[in-house]
């Protein structure tokens, strides 16, 4: 029998380098920028314009997923701004060429 692998990321949007920041949790990525992007949903990323992707983790557990994006949402802004520019140090928007 096969078993279906899930993924699910948690992942940090930005209005602009140093700018608003974001994080959620999702199991379908690409979907979810688009619909921030969209400005699909009248909340806090479409009031600050917070749509650019500069961070993401995949996990292979719900459970995992959630239990990172609630201790990222609670640390503080300068350990989010080291995090995101681990990885992405100017802040490029990860999601850029998903949607051409």
């Amino acid at each position: 029998m096969f078993k279906t692998i899930h993924q699910y990321y948690v992942y940090i949007l930005a209005s602009k380098k140093n700018g608003t920041v974001y994080i959620g949790m999702t199991n379908d990525l690409e979907a979810r920028v688009l619909q921030h992007k969209q400005k699909i949903d009248d909340g806090f990323t479409s009031k600050y314009d917070v749509n650019l992707l500069v961070y993401f983790e995949n996990f292979q557990y719900v459970n995992d997923a959630i239990k990172r994006e609630k201790q990222l949402k609670k640390w503080n802004r300068q350990w989010k701004i080291n995090l995101i520019e681990e990885e992405n140090k100017d802040w490029n928007d990860l999601s850029e060429d998903w949607f051409k």
